[in-house]
């Protein structure tokens, strides 16, 4: 027998807000919502990421209950400070908080206090934590997500994005209200409060290094002057993205990259081969080509980067002692969190399992084991749930 379809939400219970692009209206608001200061703020952000270079907000969806709903358009003009005091000091509820976190900073918009809803279906064993599938658990309504990769640098945005948009934040408060709820039941609202202090807390984390070592399938290019093409080639994508505000892969796809620098060693047709067409009727990509590949020899990258600790893929080859180890903890750390009812991620950081594993050949005693995990950024309740059971597992397979 087929279960009743669960009713939709299709539009905002106040109607649909007009978009704020002029800085009468989210004073209007601001001064709403500082009526009551103590009250959660929904909020969630709407990016261009597959059409433009950066991570730009082009819409920021907020609601209170006393304010209602509000569609910022933050292009349109500079944040007032009357803004940015609505939002001082009250709780924000967003789902899945490092998503939005870094665009609302570029804005200089910082929550002191959070809730993410995303993150505490996790820690409460949810089979699904996206949106749509949280409200549907919660509430028991079903939620659209037709526009989520929509193009929304347009101008003027359709209204059916817009009531998409506005959806988006229209019962978040009431879902955090059940989950917090179900936290405390589960006696895990103390694990929450510290994993969203720890969100708050750690800011927007530092770009890599060398950001083009994160190509897509970079791990076919072993020798060093077809590692100097790709390179070349990342960096010129990214100043035409950068300068053209596209995103990259609108210049050139990673694979391209890949492919094209994977032949370049061999000869100019052969790169030219393995470019899409479009690319092939100028010389542009080869020159940038070609610029890595007349490096002398001190000037070519390493095939890998020095890493505390090595690659764990090669520990079973290289350090099979730690392998060892390492799969009898993982294996303890992950029936831990399958006992509480909560991804083994989200119970400890699997970089950070991995770095504490390497760090201690033999088994420190339990208070050290926790010590030791809260030095590499383990939350307390992390420490406290997985640091007994490493030690255990430690002393027994001595």
């Amino acid at each position: 027998m087929t279960e009743p379809e669960l009713p939709k939400l299709t539009g905002p219970r106040d109607g649909l807000p007009d978009v704020i692009d002029r800085i009468q209206p989210l004073l209007a608001w601001s001064e709403a919502a500082m009526e009551t200061p103590d009250e959660p703020v929904a909020v969630d952000v709407e990016r261009a990421s597959s059409y433009r270079y950066s991570q730009r907000a082009y819409l920021i969806q907020l609601r209170t209950d006393t304010a209602g709903t509000a569609l910022l358009d933050p292009t349109a003009f500079t944040l007032p400070a009357t803004f940015r005091r609505a939002l001082a000091g009250r709780e924000w509820v967003l789902h899945a908080a490092t998503q939005d976190l870094p665009s609302l900073a570029e804005l200089d918009l910082v929550p002191e206090r959070l809730f993410d809803t995303e993150l505490a279906g996790r820690l409460l064993g949810m089979p699904r934590v996206g949106l749509g599938a949280v409200v549907e658990d919660t509430l028991g309504l079903r939620l659209a997500k037709e526009h989520s990769a929509a193009d929304w640098s347009k101008r003027p945005l359709p209204q059916p994005w817009l009531v998409y948009a506005a959806l988006d934040v229209e019962v978040l408060v009431e879902v955090r209200d059940i989950m917090a709820a179900r936290l405390a039941d589960a006696g895990k609202d103390d694990w929450a409060r510290q994993e969203f202090e720890h969100l708050v807390s750690r800011g927007i984390p530092e770009p890599p290094a060398e950001p083009w070592r994160n190509l897509h399938g970079i791990g076919v290019l072993r020798r060093p002057e077809q590692l100097a093409v790709a390179r070349a080639m990342w960096e010129r994508r990214d100043e035409i993205a950068r300068r053209e505000d596209l995103s990259p892969h609108r210049v050139i796809r990673d694979r391209e990259i890949v492919a094209a620098a994977k032949v370049a060693p061999q000869s100019k047709s052969a790169f030219d081969a393995a470019l899409p067409a479009p690319l092939r009727r100028k010389d542009a990509w080869w020159q940038v080509a070609r610029s890595g590949l007349e490096l002398p020899p001190e000037h070519l990258p390493s095939r890998s980067v020095p890493s505390h600790p090595p690659a764990h893929k090669m520990w079973a080859k290289k350090h099979p002692e730690v392998w060892e180890r390492y799969q009898v903890i993982r294996e303890a750390v992950g029936q831990r969190a399958e006992d509480l009812e909560m991804p083994a991620e989200n119970l400890l950081n699997p970089g950070l399992l991995r770095t504490w594993v390497w760090e201690n050949p033999l088994a420190p005693a339990e208070e050290a084991v926790e010590a030791g995990l809260r030095d590499l950024g383990a939350r307390a309740w992390q420490a406290e749930q997985t640091g007994p059971v490493i030690h255990r597992a430690m002393t027994e397979e001595s």
